[in-house]
């Protein structure tokens, strides 16, 4: 089964019903709720989409949706050895990306999905958005 690390912005698009992203978002979640995929996230992404939902919804609401969707995803580890990677490696400007990264390298994912494809060009993992991948198993 495919260890995909799903980056914040597809699992806010899911959450938020973000159009026009959120259709293939949900199939690509609707697919590790199946069992066809294992998806897995960082636990930053976690803090992440929290703080997204509390502006849109309740603190309970949120962690009712934050509870769902641990049911379907993996939550990975952000450690002192992520930070550490991410903070002495000059491929990514931006020190978010750089954990996100090294957390899927840590934690032998895959693949890596997301929508700024540009973000990770010096990726060593493969990466697609979820479109991309969706395509991938037709």
């Amino acid at each position: 089964m495919k260890k995909l690390f799903v980056d914040t912005n597809i699992v806010i698009d899911l959450l938020s019903h973000r159009e026009p992203f959120y259709d293939e978002s949900a199939r690509l979640f609707s697919l590790a709720d199946q069992k066809v995929i294992e998806l897995n996230i960082s636990s930053l992404t976690i803090a992440n989409t929290s703080y997204t939902l509390l502006r849109q919804a309740s603190a309970k609401k949120a962690k009712e949706v934050l509870r769902k969707l641990r049911l379907i995803v993996n939550v990975l580890p952000l450690d002192d050895k992520i930070i550490g990677l991410a903070l002495n490696d000059d491929t990514f400007s931006d020190f978010e990306d750089g954990l996100q990264y090294f957390t899927a390298i840590e934690n032998d994912q895959d693949m890596l999905i997301t929508r700024n494809l540009k973000d990770f060009k010096a990726s060593k993992l493969p990466v697609m958005t979820a479109r991309q991948f969706l395509k991938t198993l037709k």
